[in-house]
């Protein structure tokens, strides 16, 4: 034992002993202080104070409780999630009990190869998830009937809303007629619609369309196929009626019924969408899930969200990438019709798996049990003379019951079991994949029913569904859903598709803007335990006293570390966060009679989803400038404000700013904006730069959204799930985001429903909960402040060789630094993609490309990377820096150098080679021959799958040698 440990005599001096913020935080204290050293301070808190402004710096340390270890962390969420009582969920309304197969949760969700990695903009190595994602769009294309999906949505609420701004965009002529929407729709996704509809000036009509389409001139409508109550009524004359006052028809839909039923493509709709949730993922009281939405030929350009397509690579296999950079709002901007910039890949990935284990067969045997079920189900309550109300259904059973729901939901409640009271008379029953028949006789029981012989009932009862809307036709064809049904063959293609892939599991991600950093497992188990993954958002809410404690307290928290007076977690990804807190903006102006301030001042710089965002909130945006120094420009600032001086409403800024900066002017900024009567929005995506050292709430932002999949820890899971909390100072508390089937009456008030579940990605929060009592006030600012000493040193180590596009004081940067290669391309024709791509033949994914400033790379190593890593990293930069040099001097073409022809596969290397370097130099660049991260493909040529745009899985001749 070294004389250090034998020194502690006593349990109070062990008791201190490597807390949890030493396995977050990557470099000792002997790294940090070489790398303080380097840059010239000799501590921690000198390099903040000449960083951070003082202005805006904490005289306090956050008032959070003291970090708790790893044992009690886990500990107190177990006591938390004894406190819930999932029961057997049987209330349906879209969330449904599954079983997610032992194989796929061990291999897929709970893996940190995939939920560590980042959204694949490096497709080459990123072909593990685009394989998996494109199984999961033909697995929603061919159960939807339409040609093509994309590769998920947030949720079904959010789904069916940018389905409406699809339908305006798409059918320009009726753009500003009505959307006409199904009251049969689940009341979750009607609140989403409602809430969309009303910021972006949309006028709907809501009506009964199992009745028949009502008169009037319309953009689209909204189908339910089946409806929440669990009748299937046929929308194929709705849908013709539709088509002939020139309108979309949108479906919702149940996937699992689909196996089943007739698709909605066949029956006419021009787009369908839907959850995948009870495709194996757990119901995590809410989410995350994998919304869907898939289109008819013609609408491909219109999706939104991601779309994976097929192309070539350089070696002439095929391979996959995202198609269309369908990310309209880095595009258009303030001209997008939607703000999603990513996708549920985990959670899709986890659905696309479920499929692929089960196969067409498999599904229909699922989709067959939970109907026969609902079926016997309904059966034995007609012949104990209960009113089943509907004849036809898949999954639901609506019985009346008059003045009695109260009393057989509390009977079926306390036989462990919950269903739906849909008003006094009547209780909806939902069958599921988990269903038994002693859940059906206990169901019949809370009924009054005793003593039924299920064999009998079960022989005498009719199936439910319409011979009419019967499925003919097979779906799933393709070999991947035919092939692995064996765990042993499921294994070993999850094994297969993951090798291809890079995540944080193999090295850094030194994304800027992106925040990749631990994802500690001890944060990470709770999520797939069944207390908190198995409990329906729609219990009530004494069988969810755990997790909604855990909720309150985070975002108590959360409103602490940001310096405002209060948190909702509803929505459930950044951009989401962005329009509830722009929302509350609105929501106060009306109140004060303010209609006018529609105005969104909005900096030249700011990521795409802020404008796109802003006019969703249906605000005007108009851009401020920025300086040469990358700061906001405060003269053309105050300029903007005298100009708009009757109808500003807000600014949206980041802060360190989009450039990676700290900005002496942002206080100055703030008191501007109030000034003229504006609000003031700070976007948090970077708040890793500012956690412990400086509050927004307190130096000027009136609302923020914050990214737990960034500074909170919640894993990007490949592009997904994500978290964006809104918080907002006192004058904003009204105007949070509600939800009218919230459990707490507390939550059912405000600007409307965000996200489809009151509590949004709720099954997640464990995390970032787990990550705040780990870390305590002084770990969460001593993350920060390492966040910040590495930035500076890669930035430091770096800019002899390519320059640091910004600097704040004494030449210092925030938590990130932008390389710029602009130069260097100027004089060799090295590109920004040459550099990524030659990156990953040293073993690292590229930094972010081309943000905010096109021709370089923004680099953020966050404070759980090694200096060991660290400096990995900067080596590998250097050595492509020389051979950068190599083609400037002449000694190589830029066309035949590795940089041109970077990533280097095994094939190549392995085959004949005619290269102008040695084989060594071009896949060995590091020297190392062990570990070597190989990609699945050569560089992808992303023009060709744009001009051949394949959405779907290709056949497998395909990549026959």
């Amino acid at each position: 034992m070294s004389e250090q440990t034998t020194s502690l005599s006593s349990l109070s001096d062990l008791a201190g002993v490597a807390p949890f913020s030493s396995r977050h935080i990557g470099p000792d204290a002997a790294e940090q202080a070489q790398m303080l050293d380097l840059l010239g301070y000799d501590s921690l808190s000198a390099l903040m104070a000449a960083a951070v402004p003082k202005g805006i710096r904490l005289g306090d340390t956050l008032s959070l409780l003291p970090a708790m270890s790893e044992p009690e962390v886990t500990g107190a969420l177990r006591e938390l999630a004894d406190q819930n009582n999932p029961g057997v969920a049987m209330i349906g309304l879209g969330y449904h009990p599954t079983v997610t197969p032992a194989v796929i949760r061990r291999n897929v969700l709970e893996d940190p190869r995939w939920y560590t990695a980042y959204t694949p903009y490096q497709p080459e190595i990123s072909q593990g998830r685009l394989e998996a994602l494109i199984n999961f769009q033909t697995m929603v294309a061919d159960l939807a009937g339409l040609p093509t999906a994309n590769a998920s949505l947030l949720d079904e609420g959010t789904a069916a809303a940018e389905a409406m701004t699809l339908t305006r965009r798409a059918v320009r002529a009726n753009a500003d007629k009505p959307f006409v929407v199904d009251t049969g729709c689940l009341p979750q996704t009607l609140a989403v619609v409602r809430t969309r509809a009303e910021a972006m000036g949309i006028p709907l009509v809501e009506a009964d369309l199992s009745t028949g389409l009502p008169e009037g001139d319309l953009c689209g409508a909204l189908i339910a196929y089946p409806r929440h109550d669990g009748a299937i009524a046929d929308p194929t004359e709705v849908i013709a009626a539709v088509h002939e006052r020139g309108g979309l028809a949108v479906v919702t839909t149940d996937p699992l019924a689909l196996t089943l039923l007739a698709s909605p493509g066949s029956l006419g709709a021009d787009v369908v969408v839907g959850s995948s949730q009870r495709f194996g993922v757990p119901m995590f009281y809410g989410g995350p899930h994998a919304g869907f939405m898939a289109v008819k030929a013609g609408l491909e350009r219109h999706l939104p969200g991601r779309l994976v397509g097929v192309s070539v690579d350089a070696e002439g296999r095929p391979a996959y990438r995202l198609a269309l950079q369908t990310r309209e709002q880095h595009i258009r901007r303030d001209r997008a019709t939607s703000n999603i910039c990513t996708a549920q890949v985990l959670l899709a990935v986890v659905a696309s798996m479920y499929a692929v284990y089960h196969g067409p067969e498999g599904l229909r045997q699922i989709a067959y049990r939970v109907h026969r079920s609902a079926a016997v189900l309904a059966e034995g309550l007609r012949q104990h003379g209960i009113e089943v109300v509907h004849d036809t259904f898949f999954d639901t059973v609506l019985a009346r019951v008059p003045a009695r729901a109260d009393e057989v939901v509390a009977s079926a409640r306390e036989a462990g079991i919950h269903l739906r009271r849909v008003d006094a008379d009547h209780v909806g029953i939902s069958t599921s994949e988990v269903t038994t028949p002693a859940h059906v006789e206990a169901v019949w029981g809370a009924f009054g029913i005793d003593g039924a012989d299920l064999p009998a009932i079960d022989r005498a009862a009719p199936d439910a569904l319409s011979a009419a809307l019967r499925r003919d036709d097979d779906v799933l064809t393709h070999e991947v859903f035919n092939t692995h049904h064996s765990e042993t063959e499921m294994l070993r293609y999850v094994t297969r598709l993951g090798d291809r892939d890079y995540a944080l599991d193999r090295g850094m991600i030194p994304l800027g803007s992106c925040t990749m950093k631990l994802n500690a497992t001890t944060e990470m188990e709770p999520v797939s335990w069944p207390q908190f993954a198995d409990l329906h958002p729609f219990v009530p809410a004494e069988d969810a006293r755990g997790t909604l404690q855990l909720v309150k307290q985070l975002e108590s928290w959360l409103a602490e570390v940001t310096g405002y007076a209060a948190v909702s977690v509803q929505p459930n990804a950044g951009s989401q966060g962005e329009l509830a807190g722009l929302l509350a903006i609105r929501g106060y102006h009306r109140s004060r009679g303010d209609v006018h301030r529609d105005v969104c001042l909005i900096p030249s710089s700011a990521h795409g989803t802020n404008a796109a965002s802003a006019v969703m909130a249906g605000m005007r945006v108009v851009v401020v400038k920025a300086a040469d120094d990358g700061e906001v420009d405060l003269d053309d600032l105050r300029k903007q404000c005298a100009e708009h001086a009757d109808d500003l409403a807000a600014i949206m800024v980041t802060y360190p700013s989009t450039h990676g900066v700290y900005e002496h002017g942002i206080s100055e900024l703030c008191d501007v904006i109030h000034a003229a009567g504006g609000q003031v929005y700070v976007d948090g995506a970077n708040l890793n730069a500012l956690l412990g050292h400086a509050k927004p709430g307190e130096f000027g932002g009136d609302v923020s959204h914050l990214n737990l999949h960034k500074t909170f820890c919640i894993p990007h899971g490949g592009g997904g799930p994500g978290v964006g909390p809104v918080a907002v100072a006192e004058h904003l508390r009204p105007f949070l985001p509600s939800h009218p089937l919230a459990p707490l009456p507390e939550d059912r008030e405000g600007i409307g429903a965000i996200s489809a579940a009151p509590h949004g990605s709720a099954g997640i929060l464990q995390i970032s909960w787990a990550y705040v009592a780990l870390m305590g006030a002084q770990g969460l600012t001593d993350a920060t402040s390492v966040a910040v000493l590495s930035a500076n040193y890669v930035a430091q180590r770096l800019r002899g060789y390519y320059p640091i596009l910004y600097a704040g004081d004494h030449g210092l940067v925030a938590h990130e630094c932008i390389l710029d290669v602009r130069p260097l391309t100027k004089a060799s024709g090295v590109t920004v993609d040459d550099v990524a791509k030659r990156l990953i033949d040293y073993g690292f994914h590229a930094p972010t490309m081309s943000f905010p400033v096109a021709g370089t790379l923004m680099v953020e190593p966050t404070e759980s990377e090694s200096l060991t890593e660290i400096d990995r990293f900067c080596d590998a930069m250097i050595a492509i820096h020389a051979e950068i040099e190599a083609v400037q001097r002449g000694d190589v073409a830029v066309e035949d150098s590795a940089l041109r022809r970077a990533p280097h596969t095994l094939k190549a290397l392995a085959g004949e080679w005619d290269r102008a370097y040695d084989r060594d130099a071009g896949a060995f660049p590091s020297g190392s021959h062990v570990d070597k991260y190989w990609p699945a493909v050569a560089r992808i040529d992303q023009a060709y799958g744009d001009r051949n745009l394949a959405c779907a899985c290709p056949p497998p001749e395909a990549f026959a040698e």
